[in-house]
């Protein structure tokens, strides 16, 4: 999954980056205000984890265009303001959440699962669609034949096509949630491909049907017969 960070100490970046990155996270980062503004308007993310007090700007008029454009990502404001004032606006901006620095890293990815579980998955950890299993929890996948494996960019690749169910996704949307800004450094689609294929090969392989299908010319839709969400 995908989240931007917006926090001008880069030290506490790099920290929130290396735990979230040990959780299967991919980060953006941003330390001032227009490069926050540019990342979070021009990219969809699953979370913006977005400091209030940036070089050159507030992070809340960041927020209030995010709302404004109606984009779908979450966004976890982070502040060393402790204003019950500065709370309530921000919630009231369209904040999924407010954490007051400083926090245990433990805390901070506990609430940004959370914001991603409310906002794709319905707020389950246990996600039940025709023959498949994800638990979101313990990031495993488990079909009527048992656990299947898969690596972390499977794993990641799978819970987007999920958030994506019966709707196209483009390869250039795919490289863009994997890889980040790294997926601009290769001209090729091949290891979309690749990883595309392991990923049915290991589904069918645990009994599942052929849920990804080719949208000749712009890309994949994960099809399912049925669909729902138990806790």
């Amino acid at each position: 999954m995908k989240v931007l960070i917006i926090e001008d100490e880069q030290d506490l970046s790099k920290s929130i980056s290396s735990y979230l990155s040990q959780n299967n996270y991919l980060c953006d980062f941003a330390h001032d205000f227009p490069r926050g503004r540019e990342k979070a308007i021009s990219n969809t993310y699953d979370c913006i984890v977005l400091d209030i007090s940036l070089p050159n700007g507030n992070g809340l008029d960041i927020l209030k265009q995010i709302k404004k454009l109606n984009k779908p990502d979450g966004v976890l404001i982070i502040s060393a303001r402790i204003s019950l004032d500065d709370k309530v606006t921000g919630l009231e901006l369209g904040a999924d959440d407010y954490l007051t620095k400083p926090f245990h890293l433990a805390e901070l990815s506990s609430r940004i699962n959370a914001i991603v579980r409310r906002r794709s998955f319905e707020g389950n950890n246990m996600l039940v669609l025709d023959k498949l299993m994800v638990n979101i929890a313990d990031k495993s996948v488990r079909t009527e034949n048992g656990p299947v494996e898969l690596t972390r960019k499977e794993y990641e690749l799978l819970l987007y096509f999920i958030s994506n169910k019966n709707k196209v996704v483009t390869k250039e949307s795919i490289s863009d949630h994997l890889w980040g800004e790294e997926s601009n450094m290769t001209d090729t689609y091949d290891f979309i491909y690749a990883h595309i294929k392991n990923l049915r090969k290991k589904l069918v392989s645990g009994g599942c049907p052929e849920y990804i299908k080719v949208v000749y010319g712009i890309g994949y839709k994960f099809c399912v017969s049925e669909s729902k969400s138990a806790e």
